[in-house]
């Protein structure tokens, strides 16, 4: 049969209230125009994040019952490092709160002012914690990557030309470690090929410099080598997981995407020593050694949810249900990033309003009319998010794409909502030439887009 169904059915439900238009504006002009200060409770279908929004399982509710909250090595801190070791295969498991968590240990550790980092894109707090130590953290995503209309099945992968490169130039010592995000958020959730993953690699033993993962939505990525990459159709997505993660010597993950659950997240390595530093960092800001800053029932619905996510009718659904969106709106001339990733549709803000300069940010103004129009929360991904200064001017450069996220939680929306987010981009889409640009009016140093404050521009 052709027709992809939720593997789940539904036990518990939550209500949404409806809004009108009218109470929309109000909301919005009281909210400065930013959709991170929105109430959850003025959201009809909310898509800002897949981070920490997932429905959680029936046996991850048992989990929570039995989670063992003794302060110090509980059984449930068992069961989630022997998970991870199961599925990642290494040695040292740090637990944290969450993966931003997980980033400033290792970063207050490894990274120091003159350094650089290199990746394929980083998402916002990865770049964040890196330049707060006084790195600098690179984007090598191949340029053809930044086409959103190209179709390519690894627009993830990093251009390993331009890591050599960067390495060259900056040397070696100034390098403390490569990253790879994947899949890779700020370029559209597309996801990165394993011959890309064992050229890093390659290059990284070649330097003798640390390579990680950033492991968010690392089973979304599997799954999307088993399905585009020769040679890995018949093996399991487990067995891609564990071959993926031989390459790398450690990994930082928030629990919030992939491992279904909404907290926590861990810092992986196979390095004893470096290891002890992350635990007695750990131990001065998260918590002790065996729950950073975690409750016993979040190890166990985490230790769960890393099973239940490689499962491959889940998997299947998922991806199915993403592309189910991105192929609806594209085929009506909605301009997205081809193909559609794992976690998100991403819509191209630039070629959808071409009548708003880069400096009026186009996402921005398309994510406000969307929650206008229709209640849908989205996320701008383009330079409210990642515009840098220029040091000689200290204007915005802008962000290499401009690009609005369509966010799907795991497990939470059915085939109708989804029905119903298309027909309201479709509606906005045949006014787009009436959409106005924006200016910021207020702003933070770091992270401006969870706090700015905009207003339409005339």
């Amino acid at each position: 049969m052709s027709v992809i169904f939720e593997p789940f059915k539904i036990k518990s439900v939550e209500p949404i209230r409806m809004t009108t238009r009218e109470e929309r504006e109000y909301l919005l002009q009281a909210a400065g125009y930013n959709l991170f200060l929105i109430n959850s409770e003025d959201v009809l279908i909310d898509l800002l994040t897949d981070s920490g929004t997932s429905a959680m399982s029936s046996e991850q509710w048992a989990g929570i019952m039995r989670g063992d909250e003794a302060y110090a090595c509980s059984k449930s801190w068992f069961r989630m490092r022997d998970t991870i070791r199961e599925i990642f295969g290494f040695e040292h498991v740090i637990p944290t709160h969450q993966g931003r968590a997980a980033e400033r240990i290792l970063f207050s550790i490894m990274c120091k002012k003159g350094h650089i980092v290199p990746n394929n894109t980083h998402f916002d707090t990865t770049r964040a914690n890196i330049e707060y130590h006084g790195a600098r953290a690179i984007d090598l995503l191949k340029k053809e990557a930044l086409d959103p209309a190209a179709e390519l099945p690894f627009k993830g992968d990093m251009d390993i030309v331009a890591l050599e490169k960067t390495i060259n130039k900056a040397g070696q010592e100034h390098v403390p470690l490569i990253l790879l995000t994947i899949t890779n958020n700020s370029g559209g959730g597309q996801p990165v090929s394993m011959s890309n993953i064992r050229a890093v690699s390659a290059v990284a033993q070649k330097y003798n410099i640390p390579f990680y993962f950033d492991a968010c939505r690392f089973a979304e990525n599997a799954y999307f080598i088993k399905l585009r990459e020769p040679g890995y159709q018949n093996k399991q997505v487990k067995e891609i997981v564990r071959d993926m993660f031989s390459y790398a010597d450690g990994c930082t993950m928030s629990a919030k995407k992939d491992a279904l659950v909404n907290i926590g997240g861990f810092l992986c390595t196979n390095d004893g020593r470096l290891a002890e530093q992350e635990r007695e960092l750990l131990i001065l800001t998260e918590g002790f050694p065996t729950y950073g800053g975690l409750a016993g029932r979040d190890l166990e619905a985490i230790a769960v949810g890393l099973h239940e996510v490689l499962n491959e009718d889940y998997l299947r659904y998922r991806i199915a249900s993403t592309q189910y969106l991105g192929r609806h709106i594209s085929e009506a001339g909605v301009p997205i990033v081809q193909p559609p990733g794992g976690h998100a549709v991403y819509i191209d803000a630039k070629a959808m309003l071409p009548h708003i300069p880069v400096d009026r940010y186009p996402g921005q103004a398309l994510s406000i009319e969307l929650y206008l129009h229709a209640g849908i929360r989205s996320v701008e991904i383009g330079s409210v998010m990642f515009a840098r200064k220029d040091p000689k001017t200290g204007s915005d450069i802008p962000a290499p794409m401009e690009l609005v996220r369509l966010a799907i939680p795991r497990r939470v929306y059915t085939q109708s909502h989804i029905d119903f987010v298309v027909e309201a981009i479709l509606e906005v889409y045949a006014r787009k030439d009436k959409i106005r640009g924006v200016k910021i009016v207020q702003q933070a140093p770091f992270l401006r887009h969870f706090t700015a404050k905009f207003k339409f521009v005339k």
